[in-house]
């Protein structure tokens, strides 16, 4: 009956929607750094780490404010206990592992045996108390028992915890357990020499009466102090036996001092890219509005260069080292990323829909744009996406891609350099023509044999007439686009002309261009 009751209960906290998504909240604002809220819960949590140790500090001599001191001793103590709680659930799914179980079991036509779910359960709790974080939260709550004042000084554990706050910390943490195996050498090594010159100064100066190392502890410590190179001075050698022996420690200290040094500058020099990396991730997510252009070759360098001109926040993203680093020489945010990848936009830790203005997919290979465009399209279906074309056989993989507009070389750096009408035109303007909300768009015309027939030349076509701009023409025999081109230009089927105006304007245009027949 009792087993009955617990799978029905595990079964039904696996499938409730409440508690999943009560459970992931609680994950969320605790562990992933993603989580808008997460930084003011660490934000709040150091104060309170502060506020415990500086009262600490302050009862030593002083009195402290009851009020203070209770709220030291038990609202913060059980506010640690609750978030160590919160960490111990959202840690794994014990109606998860219940369900797994009791599933695979069914599916042996077998009992259910709930020992062996319960088991794993403690395992995996275990596993994740013994953990060095989760111990130094559980430490930190000791204090909540002060009446036993010999726990009041686990407060000071409480500054540890700054380590799972602190993304700093975090680093250093990273950057030192990459060299675990030569700090674990260099420690065995200190420990050994610390070890034997212990036991050998005890041994030449306890005898000695002038000699200031009476017990194994006093020359416990003159070892520390000695291979350190500190030298107090309060305990020194008499006997030049034991003098020998501090000159052996000094050497040795020299060495320990200089093996850590370089353990430190080697950890920091092999992990310096990856931390400049999440340094730059950190300022991407900061930024409320940026251009992300994918690939940086030399079309991209000059609208990144364009763009910039208008103060516009630019992030670049190529999967080619040599690219990046050209990228970051000219001034740019530049992350060596793969464009085609879906866990190059999960590091970026941003939010699509709110940060990015436009992808500018502007590799000069129309495959790679392809990839990127299917990668961020799988990932957000509204951002606005830019794609080069460099090929016209290549039209319907990038139009199959999902993007909104695509642009030949030509056309993309003319739209950002040249000047319409009297106005400049920056990409920001071209990206707000085609967003949904406005009716103005931009679009290509292509030009047919039939239009050639009965629109000869550009004067012809008589765009003006429905409040049409011909922002260019792209002509298909040399492959070269043409800002404002003169009325006497020649049209030839094949070519493109580029034209803004109101959407249902250029529909009628375009079904006048291929109806109309000219009168001979």
């Amino acid at each position: 009956m009792l087993k009955h009751q617990i799978l029905e209960f595990a079964y039904y906290l696996d499938a409730s929607k409440s508690y999943q998504k009560s459970k992931h909240f609680f994950y969320s604002i605790l562990e992933d750094d993603k989580n808008r809220y997460k930084k003011y819960i660490d934000i709040f949590m150091i104060t309170l780490i502060f506020i415990s140790v500086s009262v600490l500090i302050r009862e030593v001599k002083f009195h402290v404010n009851d009020y203070l001191m209770f709220f030291s001793n038990y609202i913060i103590s059980f506010i640690f206990f609750v978030e160590y709680m919160l960490r111990l659930w959202v840690n794994s799914s014990v109606s998860k592992i219940i369900v797994t179980h009791a599933e695979h079991d069914t599916f042996l036509h077998r009992e259910v045996n709930l020992a062996k779910a319960f088991k794993q359960i403690l395992k995996v709790k275990l596993n994740y108390m013994i953990s060095p974080k989760a111990i130094i939260d559980l430490l930190a709550i000791l204090p909540f028992f002060h009446q036993l004042r010999l726990l009041r000084i686990f407060i000071l554990f409480r500054v540890f915890k700054l380590f799972r706050y602190a993304k700093s910390f975090q680093t250093l943490s990273s950057v030192l357990a990459a060299k675990k195996f030569e700090f674990l050498t260099l420690g065995i090594f200190a420990s050994v020499v610390i070890f034997v010159s212990s036991v050998l100064i005890y041994v030449m100066e306890a005898n000695n009466p002038a000699s200031s190392v009476n017990t194994l502890f006093q020359a416990f410590y003159w070892s520390i102090v000695t291979i350190s190179t500190v030298g107090y001075g309060d305990i020194t050698p008499v006997t030049a036996e034991g003098r020998f022996v501090a000159i052996l420690v000094i050497v040795a200290g020299m060495a320990v001092l200089a093996f850590t040094t370089s353990l430190f500058v080697s950890a920091f020099t092999e992990k310096l890219d990856e931390i400049r990396e999440m340094k730059t991730i950190e300022d991407v997510s900061k930024l409320k509005r940026f251009y992300l252009i994918c690939g940086y070759e030399k079309i991209s360098r000059e609208v990144a260069k364009k763009l910039s001109i208008k103060d516009s926040s630019i992030i670049i993203m190529d999967d080619d080292q040599g690219r990046i680093e050209m990228a970051k020489k000219d001034g740019y945010t530049a992350l060596h990323y793969n464009p085609g990848r879906v866990e190059s936009y999960e590091k970026l830790n941003i939010d699509i829909d709110r940060q990015i203005k436009a992808v500018l997919c502007l590799r000069e290979d129309d495959i790679e744009n392809v990839y990127a465009a299917l990668t961020i399209r799988s990932i957000n279906k509204d951002v606005f996406i830019l794609s080069l074309l460099m090929s016209d056989t290549n039209r319907k993989k990038l139009d199959f891609a999902g993007i909104d507009k695509i642009v030949y070389p030509q056309e993309l750096v003319g739209l950002i350099t040249k000047e319409i009408v009297g106005k400049p035109v920056a990409f920001e303007v071209i990206h707000e023509l085609r967003s949904e909300n406005l009716d103005v768009k931009i679009d290509e015309l292509s030009i047919t044999q039939h239009i050639v027939d009965n629109f000869p030349t550009v004067g012809d076509l008589g765009n003006k007439d429905f409040q049409i701009v011909l922002l260019g023409i792209n002509k298909y025999n040399n492959d070269r686009f043409f800002f404002n081109p003169i009325d006497t230009t020649l049209l030839e089927a094949g070519d493109y002309l580029l034209v803004v105006g109101y959407e249902i304007l250029i529909l009628e245009f375009e079904k006048y261009l291929r109806t109309r027949v000219r009168d001979d």
